[in-house]
């Protein structure tokens, strides 16, 4: 299809995914703002470990925000994606982030019971659902947010921007006040490079999606930006309905390097994408990147590179993240498909319903 028939991208993107793709510097800003205004729990200066309890495109924020609060802070943040929680997650020295979009996430739900039988505090962000009313009913911290946004990925902005002001304000890391100002003034920026007005020659999220088109995405990240390749190959998944697969530095030179002789007719598919910063990458993880493209490449694998843009870690993440999105949206158009329909998880949501 072409990328600059505007036209035909409307009809395509019925519901308007490329709106919440175009608003998210100022998705991003409004959580931050609103992060500031929610009660803080009195409990935190003894808070000891921090896990986030959440689900695909609710969970990712906690992973973002793992990822760089782990660069200052002095306790450990981890991600949990599950119904059940370790055994060591327990007592008044833990605190248990629910995040659910809907509210509604049934993984979500079951480690929110978990936590709350060892003892451990619990605050939940959230929209509404059963979450918020369980949060309500247990005298727990609830920080919810309301939108027009009808996507739990299409919500990235909220979710990693109230868990910076809540990490910020926890004194988990220093204000980052001035890295979301960044953030934002830089998506606002580069918006106007990747939107669907600006043609297909010059706009780098079309060309990158055009190479996608019958090939499989593989997105290669390190430190900070591993889990914004984990970002693209989800929204990859679920906006293009494209297969995409993520894999890290310095890990995949333990593995994956080897993989590249056999099967040909798979290999001849992939194209893989290294987020790679100068800035931000720890100097032998850049190295890596250098010499993992140079050894793919001399295997006849199609390769690319995306440097991401900014002064700040929070800044580069949230460039690449807005890259991503342009990039799922232009290839899901590129296939012909609607970027909002999420028919397979809906199904498998009310397979799951009927046999509760």
């Amino acid at each position: 299809m072409n990328l600059d028939d505007l036209q035909q991208i409307q009809q395509l993107d019925a519901t308007d995914m490329l709106g919440h793709i175009d608003g998210l510097p100022e998705q991003f800003e409004t959580a931050w703002e609103h992060a500031q205004t929610q009660l803080l729990p009195t409990y935190l200066p003894n808070i000891r470990q921090v896990i986030i309890s959440g689900m695909g495109g609710s969970a990712i924020g906690g992973d973002l925000l793992a990822a760089v609060a782990g660069l200052t802070s002095p306790i450990p943040i981890l991600i949990i994606r599950g119904y059940d929680l370790p055994a060591w997650v327990q007592g008044e020295h833990t605190l248990v982030i629910a995040s659910s979009f809907s509210g509604n996430t049934e993984e979500t739900l079951a480690a929110y019971d978990v936590a709350k039988s060892r003892g451990a505090h619990l605050l939940a962000l959230t929209t509404g659902g059963k979450l918020a009313a369980k949060t309500k009913q247990d005298r727990q911290t609830l920080w919810s947010f309301s939108t027009t946004i009808d996507q739990p990925r299409a919500a990235i902005g909220w979710s990693f921007g109230l868990l910076l002001g809540l990490a910020s304000r926890a004194g988990w890391m220093p204000n980052v006040g001035p890295q979301v100002a960044e953030a934002v003034a830089n998506l606002k920026t580069y918006r106007e490079k990747y939107g669907v007005n600006i043609p297909a020659m010059t706009n780098p999220a079309k060309r990158q999606a055009g190479q996608y088109i019958g090939r499989v995405p593989v997105f290669i990240g390190a430190g900070i930006f591993e889990p914004v390749a984990r970002r693209w190959k989800g929204q990859l998944n679920e906006n293009s309905k494209s297969f995409a697969v993520h894999d890290p530095i310095p890990e995949m030179n333990h593995n994956a390097v080897v993989g590249v002789n056999f099967p040909q007719e798979v290999l001849s598919k992939l194209s893989v994408m290294f987020i790679a910063s100068p800035q931000y990458d720890h100097p032998r993880n850049h190295l890596r990147h250098d010499l993992t493209l140079n050894l793919l490449l001399q295997n006849g694998i199609m390769i690319d590179r995306f440097t991401p843009a900014g002064n700040s870690p929070i800044a580069q993440m949230m460039h690449a993240i807005q890259f991503g999105d342009y990039l799922s949206f232009y290839t899901a158009i590129a296939y012909g498909a609607d970027p909002a329909v999420i028919a397979p998880i809906m199904e498998l949501k009310q397979a799951l319903a009927d046999h509760q």
